[in-house]
């Protein structure tokens, strides 16, 4: 594994101060940060951003030096269509996001684990990841 890519479930947890998910995200967003690399892609990025009204308060948020920027590999985009191809026909419901996917064979392609509190699609669909999440 040669870093953490971060979810945005994670991200969004510890920027909203969760009830219920702030505690378990920010203690597993800091032993990412102390492990090795944590990087975010294009797709977690504009997740997030939903919460900010400007491109300088979301890069306050997510800091270049604490958080690298990872753009997606062509490749993850293959896998990630034929992951969702798979789910579909798994019986998979048209209105599940199809960014998770990306991110999930971003992590794939790339080697990369993967924070999140999602774990059970990403588990399922890409199961060389190492998935970090809840038990």
């Amino acid at each position: 594994m040669s870093g953490t890519l971060v979810d945005s479930s994670v991200l969004l947890d510890i920027s909203t101060q969760d009830p219920t998910w702030f505690e378990w995200s920010a203690t597993a967003l800091a032993a990412a940060v102390r492990t090795g690399p944590v990087l975010v892609n294009p797709i977690v990025y504009a997740e997030v951003s939903v919460g900010y009204d400007r491109v300088e308060d979301l890069e306050r948020a997510l800091p270049a030096e604490i958080f690298q920027r990872s753009p997606l590999p062509y490749v993850a985009g293959f896998l990630a269509g034929k992951a969702f191809v798979d789910y579909r026909r798994r019986g998979g419901t048209r209105t599940s996001t199809l960014p998770d996917f990306f991110i999930g064979a971003h992590a794939a392609v790339s080697e990369l684990g993967l924070l999140t509190r999602d774990a059970a699609r990403y588990r399922t669909y890409f199961p060389t990841v190492q998935v970090i999440a809840p038990e």
